[in-house]
């Protein structure tokens, strides 16, 4: 117990006072989403948000990835690791070589203050080719205020 005690005093020496140290909540930047009290609000909020994502990687709407994902955002997509400024750039770059992209379906399983949403999209690309994002997106509750702090896609082909 004397070492534990040594051990922090030291550290408070050096580091300074823990409370310095913590993020204050306050000063985080307000949520770009609605604020949810229920799990049926954050539920249908969850819902409408995926298949806005999921129309969105066709039209390059900016605005929804934007309000969906969280600034700590990690997203594993087609073998590369993003975070929410990449997931915007990407966005903003265009639909690419999507023509279309629509969600199939979402499950939504809540844990607490996190909900995990499940589910999967067909695209169609401009040259016909076909294909399957399936998905996993873990949802956290901050202050009333949801949004995505992991995602991962798989690409799956479809048969043309």
């Amino acid at each position: 117990m004397i070492a534990y005690r040594h051990t922090v005093a030291i550290l408070l020496a050096v580091c300074g006072p823990v409370s310095a140290a913590v993020h204050d909540e306050t000063e985080q930047a307000p949520c770009p989403g609605p604020i949810l009290a229920s799990n049926a609000e954050v539920e249908r909020y969850i819902r409408t948000s995926e298949d806005d994502w999921a129309k969105s990687v066709a039209t390059s709407d900016t605005s929804v990835v934007e309000r969906i994902l969280a600034d700590d955002l990690l997203w594993v997509f087609d073998g590369q690791v993003l975070d929410k400024t990449a997931a915007v750039a990407a966005a903003a770059d265009g639909p690419g070589p999507f023509l279309s992209n629509v969600p199939n379906d979402v499950q939504v399983r809540f844990f607490g203050t996190t909900a995990v949403a499940q589910g999967s999209e067909t695209w169609t690309k401009r040259d016909g080719r076909r294909g399957k994002f399936i998905w996993t997106d873990t949802w956290v509750g901050r202050r009333g205020c949801w949004q995505i702090v992991a995602a991962q896609d798989t690409v799956v082909p479809l048969a043309p």
